[in-house]
């Protein structure tokens, strides 16, 4: 079982979640990003992009296209996992560590 904190404190269960609004959500801030490329804006551009990178809906997405949508998702990766189940993409949504590097 599966369960997820949310940004608003609720949990929900990875099959439970509402997919098309969380394409429509990340859709928009996709186009928001390119029309501010077309204009020319490139600090906006980079504002959205940090925005998009740090958008829920945007890892969700990012998941499930990988663990299950993928056409590779049966090849084992790095870690020799070949596929996960429905019930385990919570193993993959983990934030990425940061490493400071001293210049």
């Amino acid at each position: 079982m599966n369960i997820f904190k949310t940004q608003n404190n609720l949990t929900v269960e990875w099959k439970d979640l509402n997919w098309r609004k969380l394409e429509k959500v990340t859709f928009k801030l996709q186009k928001r990003i390119f029309q501010a490329s077309e204009r020319g804006d490139v600090k906006a551009v980079r504002k959205l992009q940090k925005t998009l990178i740090r958008f829920w809906s945007a890892k969700c997405i990012a998941v499930c296209r990988v663990t299950q949508d993928n056409q590779g998702k049966n090849t084992a990766g790095v870690d020799g996992v070949k596929s996960l189940t429905p019930s385990d993409p919570k193993a993959t949504y983990k934030p990425c560590r940061t490493i400071k590097v001293n210049q």
